[in-house]
């Protein structure tokens, strides 16, 4: 096998040499310069992720890139430290890049600026080749940036819909007495409105990156990942709709004040359910034969 020094002694040892602790810290106080250059950024991303729950998921997208690095991690002996003139090149498009959408008011060039400035700083001293050994780590990151409010309506209202059509039809299908109009449902005669708070949108985005997380931390073809990503979508219209029916029997049959709170609760339980039919749907294909894990993880290069 050729690593990055060849195929020599000399250079495979090379390649595989220890990184120093110099290296991580220079890297580290590197990046924390580029993070403290974009602050501002952050410090929007944090707000929007912390108060707005339908973008909560950014909140989760570091805890998944640190985990898919860390079962990549035996990867960074492959991975020779040093300067690279490609980072700086991303730090000043990243900034170029924020620079414009800060002018413009297009928040997604403005926050996907400041993430580049910050990979540029960790570029400049770890090189490139990183960035490929431990892709679905940096591609995790993109998670980090909030979902533009005309993507979020485009997905949002559809679901809203959708939901209560589900819902309605499961209801119904139990003997339930129930109505539907629009994403309005009446149960018992209450009515019950599938509005933004559960429309699924927060599942979908939330779900999206339990799913990456899930295949890329799973040893299996990318044809099979991608193909479980491509499902996440109907997955979360799923698992809103076992979390709407019990709220909307309980909403027409209980109290309010319980709704809510099972409603609340039931939000991220949900994506423990997800992970779980996630688990379920790998079992089946290999119940099925179909071919999904050739090789570790940690090697995983496919």
């Amino acid at each position: 096998m050729a690593f990055l020094g060849g195929t020599s002694g000399d250079g495979r040892e090379q390649a595989r040499r220890s990184w120093r602790f110099g290296d991580g810290l220079l890297a580290m106080g590197l990046v924390a310069l580029a993070l403290v250059g974009t602050s501002e950024i952050w410090a929007v991303i944090w707000r929007i992720g912390r108060h707005n729950e339908e973008q909560s998921h950014v909140l989760l997208a570091p805890f998944v890139a640190a985990w898919l690095f860390w079962v990549r991690r035996e990867r960074l002996r492959f991975c020779k430290p040093g300067f690279s003139p490609v980072g700086p090149v991303l730090i000043a498009a990243g900034w170029a890049l924020a620079a414009f959408g800060f002018r413009g008011a297009f928040d997604l060039f403005w926050h996907l600026g400041g993430l580049i400035v910050v990979l540029g700083a960790l570029v400049t001293v770890v090189g490139v080749e990183p960035l490929r050994r431990f892709a679905p780590a940096f591609g995790a990151l993109l998670f980090l940036l909030p979902v533009p409010g005309r993507i979020r309506q485009q997905i949002a209202l559809p679901l809203q819909e959708s939901s209560a059509t589900v819902t309605t039809f499961v209801l119904d299908t139990f003997g339930v007495p129930i109505t539907q109009a629009g994403n309005l449902m009446t149960v018992n005669g209450v009515d019950i409105a599938v509005a933004e708070a559960c429309n699924g949108m927060r599942m979908v985005a939330a779900l999206l990156l339990v799913t990456y997380a899930f295949v890329f931390s799973t040893p299996m073809r990318n044809s099979v990942r991608i193909g479980l990503v491509l499902i996440s979508p109907v997955l979360a219209l799923l698992v809103n709709v076992i979390r709407l029916v019990p709220t909307a029997l309980w909403h027409g049959y209980g109290s309010e004040r319980g709704a809510g709170m099972f409603h609340d609760i039931a939000g991220w339980a949900m994506l423990g359910i997800a992970a779980v039919l996630l688990w379920g749907i790998l079992g089946l294909l290999r119940w099925l034969e179909v071919p999904i894990a050739p090789y570790a993880i940690a090697e995983d290069e496919r």
